[in-house]
């Protein structure tokens, strides 16, 4: 993620962040697939550093066999590109109140 001028986080906002990427990848997930049609959703955030952060996310899917037209690797990508996305705009979000 490029510099956003964010503070040093703190434990609670490293852990805010982890479950706003998990939650968006979730949430991105669930949007493509029913959930009956997904037989496990396991969903990794981590975060190293305090400034600069790094960002792991991991998204582990397997899909009911009954679902033969999703790519899940494809849907897997996706989804940690959205969880990116949601923790990018928190970040934002801190950058500008620290900022005030």
């Amino acid at each position: 993620m490029e510099e956003l001028g964010i503070p040093e986080l703190t434990s609670e906002q490293t852990e805010e962040i982890c479950a706003i990427a998990e939650e968006a990848a979730r949430q991105y997930v669930l949007s493509k697939v029913r959930a009956k049609n997904v037989e496990s959703l396991n969903i990794t955030a981590e975060v190293e550093g305090t400034k600069p952060i790094n960002l792991a996310l991991d998204v582990d899917i397997a899909l009911s066999q009954k679902i033969e037209n999703i790519d899940t690797q494809e849907l897997a990508d996706d989804a940690v590109k959205a969880g990116f996305v949601a923790a990018e705009k928190y970040l934002r979000e801190l950058a500008c109140h620290s900022q005030k």
